[in-house]
């Protein structure tokens, strides 16, 4: 799943692949905002067929964050 996720991010952040890992901080490391991150958590949610609340989408902080999230969702 986590591999997946770095695909979906690479779409809208330009960096390479192999630089991202669990522990990348979304926020710090990728340097995106919140309209940003609410961009990414779309795409994600149409990657992983998982509906993500707005409120969790704020509380990601790393990959694996996200990656617990998702997992939370989906059916």
């Amino acid at each position: 799943m986590l591999e997946k996720l770095i695909e979906v991010i690479c779409r809208y952040v330009d960096i390479d692949p192999s630089m991202l890992s669990a522990e990348t901080n979304i926020r710090s490391e990728l340097g995106l905002n919140s309209l940003e991150l609410v961009n990414i958590a779309v795409a994600i949610e149409d990657e992983f067929d998982v509906e993500i609340p707005d409120r969790e989408v704020m509380n990601i902080e790393t990959l694996a964050d996200a990656v617990a999230i998702i997992e939370k969702y989906m059916d």
